[in-house]
């Protein structure tokens, strides 16, 4: 995380407000609203169950305009942070400033699932980008509904919308003396634990194998976590 982000640098002009907070304490549970979330560095929100030190889907925010345009009714997105804007116009790599303090990283757009058919039938291939943007906190602070959203004039590394992309990328940066198990790959490329049985012919493909394992190999090469990932500066050369 990138300790030297300054949150009274110059930014562009506010995008929009918090309209909700949510908090998901468990799979099982449904997001609870709450009055002000704790966002840590390099965690996500305090009390939710994807805060994750090495995933980068931390956060999930969403735009009302998602909810209007399908009319959807609460809480059907999911949505960690529900703000005022259209979530399709955000990209990658931008620094959204939340309130005073927090300050996130955008990672990728969040990829429809089949859980929105619940809601309604064949959303998921209708909603497209408008599902809503991931991101990780690279700044902490408290977030409250209301609180002004800016972007700030400077970037980080940009992630793919195609979870084969991140996929490619994580494998290749993979040390050649360490290996990766099935199940941190899937965590690193945030996507979901079924990806696994892909996983060994993508490698294959790629010239890779040697660098995936599963998780009861007895390869005597140290089993690489994947951190470096998500450390900004090394991301930045």
């Amino acid at each position: 995380m990138d300790k030297r982000i300054n949150v009274a640098e110059p930014v562009a002009a506010a995008i929009g407000t918090v309209r909700s907070l949510r908090v998901r304490s468990a799979r099982s549970a449904q997001p609870g609203v709450v009055p002000a979330a704790v966002a840590i560095a390099g965690v996500g929100l305090d009390g939710d169950v994807h805060a994750d030190t090495l995933s980068p889907r931390q956060v999930l925010l969403a735009g009302v305009h998602a909810y209007d345009q399908y009319r959807l009714e609460a809480n059907a997105l999911r949505e960690n942070l529900l703000l005022d804007l259209d979530s399709s116009v955000l990209r990658s790599g931008a620094l959204l400033r939340i309130g005073p303090q927090a300050v996130l990283w955008l990672t990728f757009q969040c990829e429809p699932c089949g859980h929105l058919d619940a809601h309604q039938p064949g959303l998921s291939k209708r909603i497209g980008a408008h599902r809503g943007m991931l991101a990780r906190v690279v700044r902490g602070g408290e977030v409250r509904p209301g609180d002004a959203v800016a972007c700030l004039q400077r970037s980080l590394p940009g992630w793919s919308d195609d979870w084969r992309e991140r996929v490619v990328r994580i494998l290749q940066s993979v040390p050649d003396d360490m290996v990766l198990e099935y199940k941190q790959l899937a965590r690193l490329a945030g996507v979901s634990t079924s990806y696994c049985r892909v996983f060994p012919r993508m490698a294959r493909d790629l010239g890779l194998s040697e660098k995936l394992v599963p998780m009861r190999s007895q390869s005597g090469k140290a089993r690489w976590e994947g951190s470096e990932l998500f450390d900004v500066e090394q991301g930045r050369r």
